[in-house]
């Protein structure tokens, strides 16, 4: 992935929405390389791993340092990005195994002007079609929470 990230992103990844708070229109953050998940392209062997145990070995991230290390990414303020602190998914790549956290914007709008100057664009779930089975299964779990919140 050719986006500068910290090593913050190298035991996690992001999926970013923002839920519209009238008519709960849901769009997904999706880089112009197709990826749904954000921190860099996963594996082709990557799978989702049952989430029993949420906080195995690994050192953990704090949801806050994650929120605002992608605010800088996308110039966004301070705070316009929230962690649902209960999304807990994981995936097992090659010799590791990646924390999935879920964030979304609390803007009014979802930042388009934001999102395609880093080469991203806002999708509704429908126009996923063609991720990779990895990031429907995200896509679905995170989905559910969204619409149970």
């Amino acid at each position: 992935m050719s986006h500068a990230y910290s090593q913050l992103f190298d035991s996690v990844r992001v999926i970013l929405f923002h839920k519209q708070s009238t008519s709960a229109m849901t769009r997904f953050l999706r880089l112009d390389g197709g990826e749904l998940v954000i921190g860099g392209e996963l594996p082709k062997l990557s799978q989702v791993v049952a989430s029993d145990d949420p906080d195995d070995a690994s050192v953990l991230s704090h949801p806050a340092s994650i929120a605002a290390e992608i605010e800088r990414w996308l110039g966004l303020e301070s705070g316009d990005l929230e962690v649902e602190p209960d999304y807990r998914e994981r995936i097992e790549v090659p010799d590791k195994v990646l924390r999935v956290y879920l964030a979304r914007f609390k803007t009014i709008d979802p930042p388009f002007a934001e999102a395609e100057a880093v080469g991203g664009s806002f999708v509704t779930l429908t126009q996923t079609r063609g991720a990779t089975p990895v990031e429907l299964e995200l896509l679905r779990s995170a989905y559910t929470m969204i619409m149970e919140g």
